[in-house]
């Protein structure tokens, strides 16, 4: 059986944000600058929450099982 598209999209994006916050993480005790990687991360958060959101509009995937942390 094949998973929904947008269920991989956000499943990915979950993915792409933590590996993200861990790259801002090293940065940080690095001392780095992490200007650039916070605005990606806050641009995936976005397109994270647009796309649960189209999905529970049309009845899609359960929001509760697809949180982020």
């Amino acid at each position: 059986m094949e998973e929904d598209p947008d269920t991989y999209r956000i499943l990915r994006l979950r993915a792409e944000i933590l590996e993200l916050g861990s790259a801002i993480r090293q940065l940080q005790r690095e001392g780095l600058d992490d200007a650039a990687a916070q605005l990606l991360i806050t641009r995936k958060r976005a397109q994270l929450d647009h796309l649960v959101k189209m999905n529970s509009a049309k009845g899609g995937l359960n929001i509760a099982d697809m949180q982020c942390d």
